[in-house]
């Protein structure tokens, strides 16, 4: 990771990109993330439909790449640690949502976390966000 940032960043210096606002790599984020989603429009494959139509899978990497690009460089131009960050949200995200129960309802096909249990963890994870 430590060598993409170090790319990265070599990148926005070199171009006297390093002064970027922050909003403007926000909204870059979104208009890549809304051009992923360009791929998708109009479809519902499933994985493995994805995986095997090549073209597809050419522009997501290509789309992909531009969202995972403005994020990190965000987070280099912000000084934070990209690791430390998702790590920390990964961790948030495990108690949020637990692999027991997610588990559950994908076997039964409806990921919609419909589990009583779930929806008592995901209520106290909202409440505990607000002031």
């Amino acid at each position: 990771m430590k060598n993409i940032e170090s790319e990265i960043k070599r990148f926005l210096v070199e171009r006297g990109w390093d002064k970027l606002r922050p909003s403007d790599l926000a909204k870059s984020i979104s208009i890549e993330a809304a051009e992923l989603l360009e791929v998708f429009q109009w479809t519902s494959l499933d994985i493995e439909e994805t995986k095997r139509d090549a073209q597809r899978i050419e522009d997501i990497k290509k789309e992909l790449a531009d969202v995972f690009i403005y994020a990190i460089e965000m987070a280099i131009l912000l000084h934070l640690d990209v690791e430390k960050i998702v790590m920390a949200k990964l961790e948030q995200v495990r108690r949020k949502y637990p692999a027991e129960l997610m588990r559950k309802n994908a076997k039964e096909e409806s990921g919609s976390g419909a589990d009583p249990k779930y929806w008592k963890i995901k209520n106290s994870a909202r409440r505990s966000k607000k002031p």
